[in-house]
């Protein structure tokens, strides 16, 4: 590089009317100074907080923080450390491999013996390995290190049962519209001026932060950059200007399967309006289609069942129109679908009725049919009396014989059990109807 290229970046800043040494982003300005800072919390840095506890007793174990992103993880390790007199060190297992984790751990050790421990803070501690989990073990039993990991995964999936036996979970959770708003204030006391925003605008600006603090901070910062002097934004302007953030959605991460819960649980409680929310919510977020189809099917079978046949059909259907369709048209079908799912009458007897089928199938062992149930193809089986007795149900008055189809070391058992609801309300007159058949012949 020429020397006057230097001179050339320069003067394009300046230019601009921009600082080649610019200010620290605003999350970092606004960074909590203390643990009393810390907004979105208070369940666990209030008055009776887990944290505030254990700082007023000075009894600081390991611990893993679990949340989402913009939560305050590694500012509230940083901070514990300064509370507790402890060296903060921090590694990221992005970032760190097995001599990374030694060269902690010897630091730690040799900062002991001068009488200074060391709070290890390991930012995504789920990406280490079960064997790189494991190191962690006796470090944290000896006293060489307090441990805090951060971990956006759910800890009881992604971190060793050892590992969680030894460590505190503190869960971290999003940050409501309170607090939010809260540090949009701080950040107009640090900026001298409030944000160029309508009511509406920010409260649009507020959802888009989507609890997450960090980047609520940077799309403030946005904002402020963007406007100019005297303008102010409507929620539309808004959204043109920061071009709206994808939805914080990870399809292989904890929003994965708490959207997918929520959309399951809303067709259960035959709640329509829920249920298209948390679909719109996931297909918004880019989720496959086809995987949503294949859950909508499974509500069908394990909710709906017999109580409308019809359910399994239409979601068959809607997934063969996504098929033919493709996105955006067959989403719609998917859509569809659910509403259908929603309103239909809900019954999870056949569901139960599998279930407790499966379970005395295990149980039961081989026990072999009744003998008059069995085919008969050769001469010795039929005088060992295979299929002997046995009666032809269309011969029987009302198509019904009322034999019993149960191993006899097994008994008759009842398993499906239909509520009377929906079609199954039918069902239930039919096993009534044959129940009282078989008592009048005396093989009920």
């Amino acid at each position: 590089m020429s020397p006057k290229q230097p001179r050339d970046a320069a003067n394009l800043f300046a230019a601009a009317g921009m600082e080649q040494d610019a200010p620290h982003p605003l999350p970092d300005r606004l960074r909590p100074r203390s643990l009393s800072d810390v907004v979105g919390q208070d369940h666990i840095l209030g008055p009776d907080g887990a944290l505030t506890r254990m700082l007023e007793t000075r009894t600081l174990g390991s611990l893993i923080f679990w949340g989402p992103p913009g939560t305050g993880k590694t500012t509230v390790a940083r901070l514990l450390a300064d509370a507790t007199e402890l060296h903060f060190e921090q590694i990221s297992a992005v970032f760190s491999g097995v001599a990374d984790l030694k060269k902690a751990f010897d630091a730690a050790r040799a900062r002991r013996e001068t009488g200074k421990g060391t709070l290890l803070f390991v930012d995504e501690v789920h990406r280490f390995n079960r064997a790189q989990q494991d190191s962690f073990l006796p470090v944290m039993e000896d006293g060489t290190v307090v441990l805090v990991g951060a971990t956006t995964e759910n800890p009881s999936f992604e971190l060793n049962a050892a590992l969680l036996s030894r460590a505190r979970v503190l869960v971290f959770h999003s940050l409501d519209a309170a607090a939010i708003e809260r540090l949009f204030a701080n950040a107009e006391k640090i900026e001298g001026k409030e944000l160029p925003l309508d009511a509406e605008a920010r409260a649009v600006l507020v959802r888009m932060a989507d609890g997450d603090g960090r980047a609520s901070l940077t799309l403030a910062e946005e904002v402020w950059r963007a406007a100019r002097k005297g303008e102010v934004f409507n929620a539309a302007q808004l959204q043109e200007i920061l071009q709206r953030r994808a939805p914080i959605y990870d399809k292989s991460a904890d929003g994965h399967y708490n959207l997918i819960s929520a959309l399951h649980k809303s067709v259960r409680g035959s709640d329509p309006d829920a249920a298209l929310y948390y679909l719109a919510r996931m297909f918004d977020a880019g989720e496959d289609p086809l995987f949503l189809a294949r859950r909508v099917v499974r509500m069908a079978i394990e909710d709906i069942g017999l109580a409308d046949p019809q359910a399994l059909v239409i979601c068959n259907a809607a997934k063969d129109a996504y098929d033919f369709l493709g996105s955006p048209e067959g989403e719609l079908a998917i859509a569809q679908a659910v509403i259908y799912l929603a309103t239909a009458p809900k019954s999870n007897a056949a569901y139960t009725a599998f279930g407790a089928a499966m379970q005395t199938a295990k149980q039961a062992g081989s026990l072999l049919p009744p003998k008059h149930i069995l085919n008969s193809p050769t001469r010795l089986m039929k005088s060992e009396g295979y299929g002997s007795g046995y009666q032809y149900d269309h011969d029987m008055p009302d198509a019904f014989s009322g034999q019993d189809y149960f191993p006899e070391a097994l008994g008759r058992q009842t398993f499906y059990d239909p509520p009377d609801r929906g079609f199954e309300r039918e069902i239930r007159k039919r096993l009534d109807y044959w129940q009282r058949l078989r008592a009048q012949r005396g093989s009920g």
